[in-house]
């Protein structure tokens, strides 16, 4: 085996871990990452635990209390501070439960099962927000990425025609004017290579903030399906909140209501005297209230005003809901259209223009400064072609990304 096989055999081998390494994210994967790795994430989760534990309490009796005492122990005379001598001392030790009424306790399990869905809804939100964000990161990063390409490919091509230029002035066949515009037009092509270069890589640190990791290269935006307004509104993040906010209210103004009924306390206490028999008591005490309009009352009016103010936000977030989905849906409208006349009057009339350009050059009718001419415009109706579906995918994410979904666990 030849030496130069033996080295490039070598280098084959020494290459394969960077070639394993490579990696091309795709959007799927892209949102996986984010949702796993996000800390709003794992704060709404925590959330939704929180509410759990304490929905589990919420039914419970309270604690019984524990009574412990001792009743009429003198403190003057012969006999004071002594438990023993007089008939009328007595060591007491009860205990004591506060009763609260089935009805009210369901409507405080009601109220906390409540609390636990609003919860959940929130974590789902977290996790919606998580996606969208990832999925506009994704789109900036890969349209940056595709303009980054135009960009570096118009500075080869800016290179190589200055070059050709002065090798024809050597040749004395091009002028000095056409050697300096092409060194300047090669200028403004790197100007515009590292410029691009420069949002790629905000892009990408961008998208890395998200999915944790800077990605070799970016998979193609596949089609994404597009909710219709109803399902939109049902699922956006607000509206779902709200719903939640009218449930909770709803159902603190049952246990608010439940209150006017007061809790009685039951009471058993055993008592020992010194030569004599020892005493059981057993007691209940009732509270009454003496003024239900001024205290009870107000507090479930209260309540229910809460509900009257959380169904008004849910209506008006309704409104919005829905202006922002058709916003978006006539925009997706509007930029399709922009993009396929563009495509068709601009860029299709850019490339003849290119090709027509080159075959004036080869022919010598026309210079190579022409050529680079046309080639820019080409280069610019492409960027800005990029831009326009760059705004698209961004419109697209926001319609499909923003709603809450279900498949995904918080």
């Amino acid at each position: 085996m030849s030496i130069p096989l033996i080295r490039s055999a070598v280098l084959a081998v020494a290459l394969l871990p960077c070639l394993a390494s490579a990696e091309t994210l795709t959007l799927e994967t892209a949102l996986q990452r984010a949702v796993q790795r996000s800390e709003a994430a794992r704060a709404s989760r925590a959330g939704v635990l929180s509410a759990t534990e304490s929905a589990r309490a919420a039914g419970q009796l309270p604690d019984p209390m524990l009574r412990v005492g001792i009743d009429n122990l003198p403190v003057t005379g012969a006999d004071r501070f002594s438990t023993t001598r007089e008939p009328m001392t007595m060591k007491r030790v009860g205990i004591s439960q506060e009763w609260l009424s089935a009805d009210k306790r369901n409507a405080r399990q009601a109220a906390a099962d409540a609390s636990v869905e609003r919860e959940t809804v929130q974590a789902r939100a977290a996790i919606a927000e998580v996606r969208l964000q990832t999925a506009l990161a994704y789109v900036d990063a890969f349209y940056a990425a595709e303009s980054s390409r135009l960009a570096t490919a118009m500075e080869h091509h800016a290179r190589e025609e200055f070059e050709a230029a002065r090798a024809r002035l050597a040749a004395a066949a091009a002028g000095s004017q056409e050697v300096l515009a092409l060194g300047v037009a090669r200028g403004q092509a790197e100007d515009e290579a590292s410029d691009a270069l420069q949002q790629q890589n905000a892009a990408r640190l961008a998208l890395q903030r998200w999915v944790g990791s800077t990605p070799d290269d970016l998979a193609p935006l596949a089609e994404l399906p597009i909710p219709d307004e109803e399902a939109y509104v049902a699922a956006h993040p607000t509206i779902a909140a709200l719903q939640r906010d009218v449930e909770v209210a709803k159902r603190s103004a049952a246990v608010a209501s439940s209150n006017r009924s007061p809790n009685w306390t039951w009471e058993v206490g055993y008592g020992q005297r010194t030569g004599y028999s020892d005493l059981v008591s057993v007691g209940v005490s009732i509270p009454i209230p003496v003024a239900p309009d001024a205290r009870q009352d107000r507090d479930t009016a209260a309540r229910l005003a809460l509900v009257d103010k959380a169904e008004a936000d849910l209506a008006e977030a309704t409104r919005v809901a829905t202006t922002q989905y058709q916003t978006l849906q006539a925009d997706t409208q509007r930029l399709r259209q922009r993009i396929e006349r563009y495509r068709t009057s601009v860029l299709t009339v850019a490339s003849q223009r290119t090709a027509a350009a080159m075959a004036s050059y080869r022919s010598n009718q026309a210079s190579l400064a022409t050529l680079f001419e046309a080639r820019h415009a080409e280069v610019e109706a492409q960027r800005k072609l990029l831009a326009l579906q760059r705004d698209l995918a961004r419109t697209l994410a926001q319609l499909v990304f923003r709603p809450i979904v279900d498949e995904v666990s918080p």
